[in-house]
């Protein structure tokens, strides 16, 4: 009979070696779960002495939501458990197996705490809890909800999807803002340049000449002289008023006005709107059909929904549905959702089919974020051309019109 040798875990976190004599591979991996240990390798060969398979080294503690995982990697996560489990690996296995991949240091350190959690007895739901930064409360109830029904791996599934479509949303707005992006930059790039660097070597010459300069040609030479006079000044102002304008739209009554403008603003209100609206109705859809109640389902969207406009009317419908009514009504009475937003929830209700409703709900509001980041697209790349094209035309012009001045008088 040949001989395995083994690196396993125990249930308190600890690396142990040993080995087992079994009929082959699978045989030896069951002896050593037997024992009460996470397998982390098997190998037919030289064993280990049995005396090693004492303590070797002593787990390392994981810090518990001191760290964080990015989006991505928490979908790539959720993908490759559900994978894991779908095979017929247990979870203990399945999350040991992906703590042992090379992956960044935060990412480890939160997948071994959460294997060590599972290894202690506790539920997976409770162990996502104590990483709020990284899996929210949308993540761990809907893993919370595949626990009671026991088909875990059909949640993670839905999970996946759900988090593809909020990165594919993301993505949307993203690319939307690149292109108008990079031609602002450039164009304030060139600007600077143009008047720190440029016009000053300009203006010498003009100088020399004693000539009367046009007046477009006065205004850039003085528009030069307090760009390098005073332009760390301009610069430490700009971004102190930035800093200041970003502190006061993330928290109390400055983040509710700027939202409340992001749902007015012209080309970007349809963008905001219709994102939220999309994510909202994808979660809700998510929720309800994985057996979450709804009361507890509209708190988990209204804490998901990133404009503060909108989680305040939710939080209010929900208050209002503790009564008894149904979901759209209290969406309705509000007057914030789109009315087209609620009949379509409305009709979902009578039916008994909500979570189609929702899907129908977030399948036109995401070709509207399509339609939407269009528009923006088409409307900002023209604009922001010609406001640069003007004011790198004003520089061109103003020091021509000097030349021909000189060009005159010198006839």
């Amino acid at each position: 009979m040949p001989t395995f040798s083994y690196r396993a875990r125990t249930r308190s976190g600890e690396a142990v070696e040993g080995s087992v004599d079994a009929h082959d591979r699978r045989a030896a991996l069951q002896d050593v779960e037997r024992q009460g240990l996470i397998p982390v390798s098997v190998r037919e060969g030289a064993s280990a002495p049995a005396a090693r398979g004492k303590r070797k080294q002593k787990a390392v503690p994981t810090p518990r939501g001191t760290t964080r995982m990015r989006q991505r990697d928490v979908l790539a996560f959720t993908t490759e458990l559900s994978d894991l489990l779908a095979s017929g690996m247990t979870l203990g296995n399945a999350l040991n197996c992906l703590a042992g991949r090379d992956t960044s240091r935060e990412e480890r350190a939160i997948i071994t705490s959460l294997r060590d959690d599972i290894v202690r007895g506790a539920s997976l739901s409770e162990a996502l809890a104590k990483h709020p930064k990284t899996f929210g409360t949308l993540y761990a109830s809907m893993i919370q909800a595949g626990e009671a029904s026991g088909a875990l791996h059909e949640v993670l599934r839905r999970l996946v999807a759900h988090y593809e479509r909020m990165q594919d949303l993301k993505d949307k707005v993203v690319m939307a803002l690149v292109y108008p992006v990079i031609v602002l930059v450039m164009g304030v790039g060139v600007l600077i340049f143009s008047m720190v660097a440029v016009v000053p070597k300009f203006e010498k010459i003009f100088e020399t000449l004693g000539n009367q300069l046009p007046l477009p040609t006065r205004i850039l030479m003085n528009l030069s002289h307090i760009t390098v006079a005073y332009g760390w000044i301009f610069a430490i102002v700009l971004g102190a008023l930035t800093v200041l304008f970003i502190k006061s739209t993330r928290s109390g009554p400055g983040r509710f006005v700027w939202h409340r403008m992001l749902l007015k603003a012209p080309l970007i209100r349809g963008i905001v709107a219709s994102s939220v609206y999309a994510n909202m109705a994808r979660t809700l859809g998510t929720l309800l059909g994985n057996g979450v109640p709804a009361l507890q389902a509209l708190g988990i969207v209204a804490k998901t929904v990133s404009n503060v406009v909108l989680q305040a009317e939710l939080n209010n419908a929900r208050d209002r549905v503790t009564d008894g009514t149904t979901i759209s009504g209290p969406l309705a009475a509000g007057g914030v959702f789109p009315r087209t937003m609620t009949d379509m929830l409305s009709i979902g209700e009578q039916t008994g089919d909500m979570a189609s409703a929702l899907g129908h709900i977030a399948q036109r509001y995401e070709n509207e974020l399509d339609r939407n980041v269009k528009i923006l697209t088409t409307a900002l790349e023209p604009i922001l051309i010609v406001v640069v094209a003007g004011l790198v035309g004003f520089i061109a012009i103003a020091i021509v019109m000097a030349v021909f001045s000189m060009t005159e008088n010198l006839g």
